[in-house]
């Protein structure tokens, strides 16, 4: 009827809109967003104007972008919203060279540009630093800096490129005509991430106005740069502060060592939520802290707080740092008792935990419950079986993985090639090595080459692990030439070993543990005069060699002991306990001498 306008396509299918397409743009899981399209596909609504922007954001979320452009491929007469739609899902999806395509297939289709098109370019070129400098003469050319979402957008996504990004942010900052809140955050927040603190504190005393972002944004530049008694200082002025100040101060202070003060702040404050308790517990995990950890654990589920997927990763991650099993293991039951997804992030995280916490059958076992697994999965198994000596298990994980059509990254070499070294395959290792650049054009970084001349030295290989150090296109670190040294102190190599000192003098990153060790080789091999002389320098170095340590967790509590260590409190019942071994050792010594 004219006059009238007729019903939207989808007018009887009102349940179903109610029920799926509402928050379809919200899925993040593929399996579900497939049986939706399906539907959507049947009832004929997938050209819908309403629903292909829904559609093409889910399957963004789902890290599925050639789907995403399938999709907006079927539509016959995109619009700018549309279009806008691609763009900003090739940006989600680390894309630019597609989002840049997607802009000239508007441009020739006539389609009218807006400041949200220029704000997801820009968002899909954050890092490199050409693309927004062509961004930006689009947008000057075009009048849309006079739209202080674009100018702000521009400042946030200079300042991540370095130090020239700063540059051009503070140049774009300055040439603003008009400033508000954010701009004045923004860069900011730019000065602080590029370490310039105190300039970002110049500006900040210089704003006409601050809001809570403002506050905290400097509050966390401060903390970041470790200047934790200046944020304080700042704490003390910020006139409403909400969970996210309080937070800030419990992170800094958590990461300086300061858990008294940490906890005093935490008591003190007015109302928590699910953050500043994991900021605690993960800084008491992460220092080997298991009891405190434990007992504010449960507090907190006291408190009716259930861990999240992002806190559950967080209290895993800090076990894994300080090898706290059984705390670990905790938070896993509980996720599993909350029946909480083992979704792949959480699931690499217990991977990680579990291997570097020496739990290699929980690690496994974890590793092939995780449905999705990407490239972290793969990585965090492989080198959990690389540093436990599981060298030969590490490299068919490796077979394996390939086969899955799984590329491998740098992270992935370190892994093979420390299996290669915990098991002695120095040839093997040669060819992975070369196959790295050869095959997946990965540069080998100062890791890849620490572990093939460590295996080098292990296999006496001394000299050739000393021209490796040597002829690397960067210079070798104190580690590199120490591990060298300690495979010249088992192969008794007294040449190579003085070369290695002089290298570590040149570089002023001698101590005293490389004299002792230069000392031992000299002993080792009759040189009396240089042992003498490694041990005088030691002596006017003014410093004893650190002693080593070992570590033991045992019901929610750490121990850790030295050599000759007294200062435990059951150290009595621990020497006899010592004593009696022995003595029980050298009895089974003599029966066996005597069978």
């Amino acid at each position: 009827m004219s006059g009238h306008l007729s019903p939207p396509r989808f007018s009887s299918h009102r349940r179903f809109l109610e029920l799926k397409l509402s928050d379809l743009h919200k899925c993040s899981d593929l399996g579900s967003l497939l049986q939706i399209h399906s539907q959507i596909i049947r009832l004929g609504l997938h050209l819908d104007p309403f629903v292909a922007p829904k559609l093409i954001t889910a399957y963004s979320l789902c890290r599925r972008p050639s789907a995403a452009a399938a999709v907006f491929d079927l539509v016959p007469n995109p619009n700018s919203h549309l279009f806008n739609t691609l763009i900003r899902a090739f940006s989600h999806n680390s894309l630019p060279s597609l989002s840049f395509l997607a802009l000239s297939r508007m441009q020739l289709s006539a389609i009218p540009v807006d400041s949200f098109t220029y704000h997801f370019l820009l968002k899909s070129s954050m890092g490199i630093l050409r693309r927004l400098e062509v961004i930006q003469a689009h947008i000057v050319k075009l009048g849309f800096l006079s739209d202080i979402f674009i100018p702000n957008t521009l400042i946030d996504c200079y300042s991540k490129v370095g130090e020239a990004g700063i540059i051009a942010a503070r140049k774009v900052f300055d040439e603003m005509p008009m400033k508000d809140v954010v701009s004045w955050n923004s860069m900011i927040a730019a000065l602080a991430r590029a370490g310039e603190i105190w300039d970002a504190k110049q500006m900040f005393d210089e704003m006409p106005e601050r809001d809570t972002v403002s506050w905290n944004t400097m509050l966390d530049g401060f903390v970041k740069s470790g200047e934790v008694d200046s944020a304080f200082d700042l704490f003390r002025k910020i006139p409403d502060r909400n969970v996210v100040s309080w937070s800030t101060m419990l992170s800094g202070y958590c990461k300086k060592g300061d858990f008294e003060m940490a906890r005093l702040l935490f008591d003190k404050m007015p109302v928590r939520n699910l953050v500043p308790w994991t900021i605690m517990i993960s800084g008491y995990a992460e220092k080997g802290l298991a009891a405190e950890a434990s007992s504010l654990l449960d507090r907190m589920e006291n408190a009716g707080l259930v861990p999240d997927s992002a806190a559950t990763i967080s209290i895993l991650t800090a076990c894994s740092e300080s090898g706290l099993l059984a705390l670990g293991k905790r938070i896993h039951t509980a996720a599993k008792k909350k029946k909480q997804n083992l979704t792949t992030q959480i699931g690499n995280a217990l991977v990680c935990m579990y291997s570097k916490c020496g739990d290699l059958d929980d690690s496994w076992i974890v590793f092939n419950e995780i449905l999705v697994k990407d490239l972290v999965s793969w990585n965090s198994m492989l080198q959990g079986l690389a540093m436990n000596g599981q060298g030969k298990r590490a490299l068919e994980l490796f077979a394996s993985m390939k086969e899955e059509g799984i590329t491998p990254d740098r992270v992935t070499f370190i892994g093979v090639l420390c299996a290669c070294n915990h098991i002695g395959l120095i040839k093997e290792a040669r060819w992975h090595f070369a196959s790295m650049k050869k095959d997946y054009g990965i540069i080998p970084e100062i890791e890849h080459y620490g572990c093939m001349i460590d295996l080098l030295g292990r296999g006496g290989l001394l000299m050739e692990a000393y021209s490796l150090a040597k002829t690397m296109p960067f210079e070798a670190n104190a580690i590199i030439w120490g591990s060298i040294l300690n495979s010249c102190q088992v192969h008794n190599n007294v040449s190579i070993a003085e070369r290695i000192v002089d290298e570590l003098i040149d570089m002023e990153g001698i101590d005293t543990g490389d004299i002792a060790i230069i000392s031992n080789i000299y002993a080792s091999a009759g040189r009396w005069d240089g042992m003498a002389k490694a041990r005088m320098k030691m002596k006017d170095m003014g410093k004893q060699k650190q002693a080593g340590s070992s570590w033991i967790e045992i019901d929610d509590a750490v121990h850790e002991f030295t050599v000759g260590d007294r200062m435990h409190h059951q150290a009595d019942r621990i020497l006899k306990m010592i004593d009696r071994l022995g003595k029980h050792l050298k009895h089974l010594g003599s029966a066996v001498e005597a069978a």
